[in-house]
């Protein structure tokens, strides 16, 4: 087994395997998320060629968040259940699955089964679930920034991509866009099958940080389905759930569902070609990267709260600025390297809460659930800012309201109880 061989090759040189896996899931979050950003990519070329309104093509997105939602929640009892590898393998071929049925698509509803409801439900498999399931198995120390790293992978793929898709799609066709996000998903799940393993003992390794071999937890006797509700009725009856779920639901209104799916129509609807549009949103992958990695470090030695409260307040204002900028060179490079920064910083803070509140054993299958609400904030986001685009043939309304609710949360996260004050208190 290539793994098993690697794993103490790597351990002789002062590596811990454990990084081996953050880099597989790296690869893998960033061609999932790839593939989900193609619809701010086919947007325009596809209403062009079928005479569809933005509305109709943002409703497939909106969809796609719908069904993630719904899946997410369940990724991580079904990793636990089944194993990461496979569910990273089954993730992987669906969402091959669904580019290769877009590219045959000639009508709404195509779209709608094809990118919303089979790539929604693969990229609910591989989401954060997943990335909480690597940091929590696989590290003890430097758990904060290794999800840091994995959650800058979520939108750095989301982003990255977008320029070659772009390019793609107006030289050769929006058909030809797909072809990235379609051999990245082959290699990833080629690269698990050869070098992933579910937990550190079964390469005969403890988790970084511990010298104890832990032994994997047996798969639940219930269904995945009875396990993540399980955890969720435990979940509700704390007010830390309903926070990070709102909280989160924001971060999803304020991301995905406006920014990947509307920045660039909004920038053509201001002088702004796609393919340029593009590049701005892959600077601010560049700049999530360091800034997600930088908010994984915070996250280990500053209060969590406090971090979410100033990114939230901080993209609120960069979102309702937008609409009153010059979409120029400088304006739009300033947005891209600050909202990149905060694009999606949130995540090691929220991680880490839940895992303060409620145990690393727990915490994935919860962050599953809190995702789901921040899925539900994109579907929203993405559907409604088509419409109120379609209606007032401006996104102002859209931004400008979006960025206000994100103000809303630096104000409601400080509603979660600080478990470090407590702990020192009780000490």
């Amino acid at each position: 087994m290539l793994a098993s061989s690697l794993a103490p090759w790597l351990t002789r040189r002062g590596i811990h395997y454990g990084w081996v896996m953050v880099a597989l899931t790296f690869l893998t979050t960033i061609c999932s998320s790839a593939a989900v950003s193609l619809i701010g990519v086919l947007l325009v070329p596809m209403t062009q060629e079928f005479g569809w309104t933005k509305g109709d093509v943002s409703g497939a997105m909106g969809m796609l968040f719908v069904m993630f939602a719904c899946t997410a929640p369940f990724a991580g009892a079904l990793i636990l259940k089944y194993g990461q590898r496979r569910m990273v393998v089954v993730a992987a071929t669906m969402v091959m699955v669904a580019l290769l049925i877009t590219t045959q698509a000639s009508a709404r509803w195509h779209v709608l089964i094809s990118l919303g409801v089979i790539l929604g439900i693969a990229a609910g498999l591989g989401a954060m679930a997943l990335n909480a399931t690597i940091a929590n198995r696989w590290f003890v120390q430097r758990r904060g920034l290794a999800m840091g790293i994995l959650t800058a992978s979520f939108a750095a793929g989301q982003l990255s991509f977008m320029p070659t898709a772009a390019w793609l799609a107006a030289t050769y066709g929006w058909r030809m866009a797909v072809l990235p996000a379609i051999i990245g998903a082959a290699v990833c799940a080629v690269l698990n099958v050869l070098f992933a393993r579910d937990w550190p003992a079964d390469i005969g390794l403890a988790p970084y940080g511990q010298t104890e071999i832990q032994r994997p937890m047996s798969a639940s006797a219930s269904s995945a389905v009875s396990l993540s509700f399980e955890v969720l009725r435990d979940a509700v009856k704390t007010r830390v759930f309903w926070v990070l779920a709102g909280t989160f639901f924001i971060c999803g209104l304020s991301t995905s569902g406006i920014v990947n799916t509307h920045f660039i129509p909004f920038c053509g609807d201001n002088g702004v070609t796609a393919v340029i549009a593009a590049s701005y949103l892959a600077m601010m992958g560049v700049f999530n990267f360091l800034g997600t990695i930088c908010s994984g470090w915070l996250s280990d030695r500053f209060d969590n709260r406090v971090l979410l409260a100033w990114y939230y307040g901080l993209r609120g204002l960069s979102l309702m600025w937008l609409p009153f900028s010059n979409f120029d060179v400088v304006s739009l490079s300033l947005f891209a390297i600050f909202f990149g920064l905060d694009f999606v910083a949130t995540v090691p803070p929220t991680v880490k809460l839940a895992a303060q509140h409620f145990g690393a054993a727990k915490a994935p299958i919860v962050v599953g659930w809190v995702f789901a609400c921040h899925q539900l904030g994109g579907a929203l986001s993405a559907y409604t800012s088509g419409l109120a685009r379609d209606a007032w043939a401006t996104y102002l309304p859209a931004f400008f309201a979006i960025g206000a609710i994100c103000l809303v949360a630096t104000i409601a996260i400080f509603a979660v109880r600080d478990i470090r004050a407590a702990a020192v208190k009780a000490a």
